[in-house]
Formats: structure tokens, sequence, C-alpha cells
């Protein structure tokens, strides 16, 4: 595999060959990058020019290294750029993670497309189903009979809170990523209030007003919680022994930085968190939708539920489970446990408590915006280490920091080749 540097040197000889051409010429570059777990990275990529000659045909070369792979690759870039003595386009590709998103995607949900770049006075039918799901995540308080398809000022309103709390640009129209976003499968946990009740915000984390923690009458015995799965509402794709390690994982993490035990009951009845897979209407006023869209949802404390969609493919094993709608239950799990015990949702996008998760994506270490959201409830852990958690997400922000920087300084290199080259 090839690194960054390779990259641009590919890069440079392709351009290179363009100024030996008279005719129109295309060059294609694209690449992904894979984090690795010490914080560095590894790239891939593929390379491709094409020559209109005089007769009309084509004449085409190409390196490819590594296929795309959206299971192992962080981000990809991919640029097309035309070039000719007269004339230079510059335009993004679809990303290929999008594309997948799109064809595995919750029916409804799908038709949202159709209102990218819509805006204040737009009118599309539809649009009031898309404010169904704004109503349905707390942005919208809207009658039934007065759902229009209209696109007006309360709705532009709710826009600009959904890119607020979604950590999106707040333009208040529903450009592509905000209406990808839309589209990405959920938590079924509301974003801007809990029925009722409202949130208490702070920076970032969020956790629910009124009794927002769980309590003991000994407040000098430490906080015990058990848990139980429920015998008849069950996993068809999992059995139970292969969901027990993922939830014993998943409440370790939680338990690794409060003071708080959680372990499994031998009683469904008795257990304080009751665990259950279900289908479309099971009972709580909260319905699932089918394949994708909400994922599963949990209640603050100390309700103590906690409903995965019963329809998704539920996976612990990528390399097991091949299915393109593949959802990782560890990581479904760790972020619905933080509702369990009070936490609402986030706008840090790399948070476990951030609402959203992509098939086949494993999202399942606790980042600082977690820890201090739930540490405000519970306190610390004796035995937690501030240290390496930041030492991680400092890690991983650098890499970020890295690819974004690398990705400015290729397209420079690229303006400067071409200014070279029409200088000529």
């Amino acid at each position: 595999m090839e690194g960054k540097g390779e990259v641009v040197s590919r890069l440079v000889a392709v351009l290179r060959r363009a100024s030996k051409f008279p005719n129109r010429l295309k060059v294609t570059l694209g690449y992904t990058t894979k984090m690795l777990e010490n914080g560095k990275f590894e790239v891939s990529g593929s390379w491709c020019f094409t020559k209109r000659q005089g007769n009309n045909k084509h004449r085409q070369a190409s390196v490819e290294e590594n296929a795309f792979d959206p299971q192992i690759s962080s981000s990809l870039y991919s640029r097309d750029i035309i070039v000719n003595p007269f004339s230079l386009s510059y335009k993004t590709f679809p990303d290929p993670l999008t594309e997948l998103t799109v064809q595995a995607q919750n029916a409804t949900w799908n038709n949202f497309l159709k209102f990218i770049d819509a805006g204040k006075g737009s009118q599309l039918t539809g649009m009031s189903e898309l404010k169904k799901y704004f109503e349905r995540f707390g942005y919208l308080k809207i009658p039934d009979n007065n759902l229009t398809d209209i696109f007006d000022e309360k709705f532009e309103s709710a826009v600009l809170k959904y890119q607020k709390n979604l950590g999106l640009l707040e333009t208040g129209k529903l450009d592509s990523t905000t209406v990808q976003q839309i589209m990405s499968p959920r938590c079924g946990v509301t974003d801007e209030n809990h029925k009722n009740n409202k949130l208490h915000v702070t920076q970032h984390f969020a956790y629910f007003y009124g009794q927002p923690r769980w309590v003991r009458s000994d407040a000098n015995q430490p906080l015990m919680l058990t848990y139980a799965f429920s015998p008849k509402y069950l996993s068809d794709d999992l059995t139970l022994l292969e969901i027990r390690p993922v939830f014993r994982r998943a409440f370790s993490r939680w338990s690794s930085v409060i003071p708080v035990n959680f372990t499994e009951a031998k009683k469904y009845n008795s257990a304080d968190i009751k665990i259950g897979f279900y289908q479309g209407d099971h009972g709580d006023g909260e319905a699932f939708d089918g394949v994708l869209g909400v994922l599963a949802h949990a209640f603050s404390p100390e309700n103590g539920r906690l409903h995965l969609d019963g329809a998704e493919t539920w996976a612990v094993d990528f390399k097991k489970q091949k299915s393109k709608v593949a959802v990782d239950l560890e990581s479904v799990a760790t972020h619905e446990i933080g509702h369990i015990l009070g936490l609402a949702h986030t706008s840090v996008k790399e948070a476990v408590m951030y609402p959203s998760l992509s098939p086949r994506t494993k999202k399942v270490d606790l980042k600082i915006d977690d820890v201090e959201g739930v540490q405000a409830l519970y306190g610390s852990n004796p035995n937690f280490k501030y240290s390496s958690l930041l030492q991680s997400d400092i890690s991983s922000s650098r890499s970020i920091g890295l690819e974004i920087r690398f990705f400015n300084w290729v397209n420079c290199l690229v303006m400067v080749l071409f200014i070279s080259y029409f200088s000529l």
C-alpha cells in the first residue's frame, strides 16, 4: 500500500504527462485513508487519465490500487480534473459511502433525497413526511391537520436547530450534508426534548431534567445496577451466547469511568435494566420502522427499558456478517446504555452519544464528551485515569487534522501545477 507522498508523486506524474497532450485530457485521482490504532494512517487510491483523440475515440490508461472498502476507510477524496488549452473545470465526485447509505436505507427516509437544496418558500410534495421526522425527534410541534408541504419559517427554524444539535453548518436549508444526516440510521431518542421534559444542555453533552440519575437509599454503598434479557423478545440473527459478551463489554466501558457496577440478573422481571429486541409497535409509544431508520431507543433513569429494533441485521463480527445493512450491536448497546444512565444526545460527532450510526460501522470507545457528561451525574471511578482518554482523543484529532491539511495541500499543489502549465 502506498503512502500519501506516493499519491502526490502519482498526481504530479499524471499532470506532467497531461502537459504533452495538445487535446482534451481527463485526469481522475481518487484515494481513501485508513486510520490505524497507533494514530498513523495508510492510503490507497486509483488514478486514471483519458485522452480524446482526433477521431473521437478515447485512449485510457489507469492505475488502480486496493478497491474502496467502506468498512475500513475513514474518508474518501475523489476529484475529476478536466484539462485542455482553453478551459478548466474542477468538480467533486459522489461519495461512495453516501451512495451505499442511500442504496441501503430505510424505505421512508430514502424519499428525503428529493428535498436536497430546498429552502424557505419551497413547496415539494411529501415534505409533510419530512416534517413528521422533525416532529418525532423534537424539532417541531405541529397538529396533524396542519402538516403541509410548504417550507415555512417554523420549518426553517427547526432545520437550524437540527443543524446546530448535529454539529452541521447552520444554513437553514436542506443542503446535501443535512439531508444525508437526516437519512442516516439513528437512535430513536429525541434530540431536542424527551416527551414533556426538557434537556439540560452543556457546551456539548446533555442530560435529562427531573431525575437524570440512578440513586440508592444508602449513599455510602457503591451503586449496583442489574440487567437482563427478555426471554421472549430476542434477536433473530444472534444467540444469547453471542449477545451476552457484547453487553458485558458495553456496560464495562461505562463502569470504568463512573462508580457504578453492572451485573446480569437471573430473573428478567426483577432487573433494573430490561433489554429486548422488538419490531414495529411494541407498546411503548415509540414504534420501530423496519430496516435501518431508527435502530434502538432507551429511557431515562430510573425506567431502565432498552429496546433494539428486531428488524435490523445485528452483527457482532463484520467478518462473518456480510450484509450491507448490518449494524454493530456493541456500538448501539454502548450508546443506549448512555441514555439508561441519563445522558441525552451530543453534537460531538466522534462521541458515542452522537445520535446516528452508519451501517457496518463500529463506534464503541468513550470520548471525553461522553465521560464528562456521565461523570457530571455520577462522579468519577477512583481507578479512572483521564490521561489515557486524553491521549486517545488527541491522537485521533491529530490524525484527522493531518488528513485535512494534506487534502488542502494536494488541492493547492494541483492549482500551482495548472498555473505553471498554462503559463508555459
